[in-house]
């Protein structure tokens, strides 16, 4: 199965190694599932993950992780835009890489902001859905 974490579950693993965003990840280091990347996508995450620096990591931690999803992720391009589709401009660079890299759906904290890629094929997720999904919590 392959997916597109949004910032707010990488946000929430990084903040803290409790919880079902933390969980995730570790599953995704398993090879339990795919996930799908685009390069605005990577600044992105790398962004917000700046600004939600928490004590005892330094930018550098930052530059690691971000370059450890980047050598798991599957790379895609994108090569159309609908913007907008969604009401926030970097939700719809989610949808985006979801749909040209032909996801299952996305994976967020954020499912009201999410609500319409139903009707693009996608399935809306939350961290733990997601693990209860591929089978790993119950």
């Amino acid at each position: 199965m392959r997916v597109v974490l949004d910032t707010s579950v990488l946000v929430a693993a990084w903040r803290s190694r409790n919880g079902a965003s933390f969980a995730l990840l570790q599953e995704l280091r398993l090879g339990s599932f795919e996930i799908a990347v685009s390069v605005p996508l990577v600044l992105e995450y790398e962004d917000v993950l700046l600004r939600f620096l928490p004590p005892g990591l330094s930018v550098s931690d930052v530059g690691y992780f971000v370059d450890y999803l980047c050598q798991v992720a599957v790379r895609q391009s994108i090569f159309f835009l609908w913007r907008p589709f969604l009401r926030d401009p970097k939700d719809d660079m989610v949808v985006e890489v979801a749909v040209a890299a032909r996801c299952t759906g996305i994976v967020t904290h954020n499912i009201r902001d999410f609500q319409r890629i139903e009707s693009l094929g996608l399935r809306l997720f939350t961290p733990g859905e997601f693990l209860m999904s591929i089978g790993e919590r119950s």
